[in-house]
């Protein structure tokens, strides 16, 4: 079965470059960015990788932990990290889980149940599929998902936009509008009538029924 928005992100147990760990009981209360990788030592990761070790701090201010994961040993993502330090400035903080039996990649389906039992001998054309961002709050449900070809490096800055979105409509009844950014306007639900819109969100504006915009709360 597929995993949609809203769905309990499953959990599983794991090691990774700083120990094994429950992943339900790591995510604790804060947000979680998971993103995988088709395997270890590919160009594309390798800068994506770097990037997201490079805005960490931009997570943790919004209460939110990075775990990358690939399919292949942790030994191998040890020798990794090293790699990424010299070529892209930047040392990685952040736990990294080896998925050698292809166990979270199919729980995840980002890889089928067909696709075997280990990572030894696939390339990272056969794992292409691995390529996948899930955010996950801290009721430990799938908040966004979204998955990339090898050869486009992911855009993690519209990680951090989405998440930004994602903690402030979760505290107040709004959406954001296309390409919207932290600070600029937003759209008051539908769930929220226009005496209460009144009272919540004092000179809003109305440019059709179903259109209403405010300044952003909070």
């Amino acid at each position: 079965m597929s995993l949609r928005i809203n769905d309990v992100a499953p959990n599983f147990t794991a090691r990774t470059t700083q120990g094994t760990i429950d992943f339900h009981d790591w995510i604790g209360d804060q947000y979680a960015i998971l993103f995988s990788h088709p395997k270890d030592f590919t160009p594309v990761c390798t800068t994506e990788l770097g990037y997201m070790a490079k805005i960490e701090p931009e997570f943790t201010k919004r209460n939110a932990k990075l775990i990358g994961l690939s399919v292949d040993p942790v030994e191998d993502h040890e020798k990794w990290v090293a790699d990424i330090e010299e070529t892209q400035g930047a040392t990685v903080k952040y736990p990294m889980i080896g998925d050698t039996d292809l166990a979270i990649a199919k729980l995840y389906n980002m890889l089928p149940a067909d696709a075997g039992d280990t990572s030894e001998g696939r390339t990272a054309a056969t794992n292409a599929t691995v390529r996948s961002v899930f955010i996950i709050d801290p009721d430990k449900r799938i908040k966004l998902t979204l998955t990339y070809p090898m050869s486009t490096g992911r855009n993690f800055d519209e990680i951090l936009r989405a998440l930004d979105s994602i903690q402030l409509t979760a505290k107040y009844k709004v959406a954001t509008p296309a390409n919207w950014k932290q600070g600029e306007d937003v759209i008051i639900t539908s769930a929220v009538s226009n005496e209460e819109a009144q009272q919540t969100f004092p000179g809003f504006k109305t440019i059709k029924p179903y259109l209403r915009t405010t300044r952003q709360p909070g």
